[in-house]
């Protein structure tokens, strides 16, 4: 498709702001939204409180909130409520790693360069952090000041990457992976799920979140563009697990293979998995063609993935 889509009035008029302040922009946009849709730490239950600010705050790369933002601006939905959808995002993604680091799981002590939460406050009180921070981010798309339309679209797109068809059932595939070698189908199936939903989900939210309608034109650029940046980002993962040391990674290096865990380099190798993440990105950048500038930050954030050192 040759012509450039015009996604809603107005959006072809001004160029999109430079990377380099559009993302810290971002990024500070969504920790101020998560300290005020998160309860304060002095409100009882305190300790659960605190301890879910902990596993939420101030660290991570917010790159689904980078993702909602982005896919929000092609549609040209409000700030404010982007930042409450994603804030929901980044707290089910939250919960999904305080759970996926419990003993039981992938008993990791090491998460965003910090103790993981059950380290910190104990195995119970983790659970119950997992517990909370997903009801919470339910609680914040419900009282979005959206249309009753656009809320249940947001609803909907949240519960089914959470729901077994999506990251919990991509960490049950990983639990009952572990000590076998996975097909290359098989394998992508798994991350599609674990990883890649809730990807998918940050783009279609924030662009669920604009008053204008998406065309199918647009919903298949979006649709082939999270595919390959979702699994793009869980193949760099893979990568880094074995190339990096802890201190840039922010959690433990070298689990996947201590735990005898599938991994596109343990199936592919470390080579063929860097080009095979290098694909992933042009194929992103390809979808996002027919979409012009008004992508701009998407199409940037690809190469944030793809070249990521963390």
């Amino acid at each position: 498709m040759s012509e450039v889509l015009q996604l809603w009035p107005g959006s072809l008029d001004s160029a999109p702001e430079p990377l380099d302040t559009w993302l810290p922009a971002i990024v500070e946009r969504t920790e101020r939204a998560l300290d005020r849709y998160l309860p304060a730490a002095d409100i009882p239950p305190a300790t659960l409180h605190e301890a879910m600010r902990y596993a939420t705050m101030g660290g991570g790369k917010r790159l689904r909130a980078l993702l909602c933002h982005a896919a929000g601006e092609l549609v040209g939905a409000e700030p404010v409520v982007l930042d409450g959808v994603a804030s929901a995002i980044e707290m089910i993604h939250a919960y999904s790693l305080v759970h996926d680091d419990l003993p039981a799981m992938d008993n990791d002590l090491l998460r965003r360069g910090q103790p993981t939460v059950h380290v910190r406050y104990g195995e119970a009180v983790a659970v119950l952090v997992g517990d909370a921070l997903q009801a919470e981010a339910f609680v914040v798309i419900g009282e979005l000041a959206v249309s009753a339309t656009q809320r249940v679209a947001l609803l909907q797109e949240l519960a089914r990457a959470s729901s077994s068809q999506g990251l919990v059932g991509g960490q049950a595939i990983d639990l009952a992976s572990v000590g076998h070698v996975l097909p290359r189908d098989e394998l992508e199936r798994m991350h599609r799920m674990k990883t890649g939903a809730l990807l998918r989900a940050a783009v279609f939210m924030g662009a669920h979140s604009g008053t204008v309608p998406l065309a199918p034109e647009v919903r298949s650029a979006l649709d082939d563009y999270q595919r390959a940046v979702g699994l793009a980002f869980q193949v760099v993962d893979d990568v880094l697990d074995v190339t990096t040391d802890a201190a840039t990674l922010g959690k433990t290096p070298g689990k996947d293979a201590q735990d005898h865990k599938p991994t596109y380099v343990s199936l592919l190798g470390l080579d063929a998995s860097r080009e095979l993440a290098r694909q992933l990105g042009d194929r992103a950048h390809a979808a996002l063609a027919p979409l012009g500038r008004q992508a701009a930050h998407l199409d940037a954030l690809v190469e944030m993935i793809v070249h990521r050192v963390r």
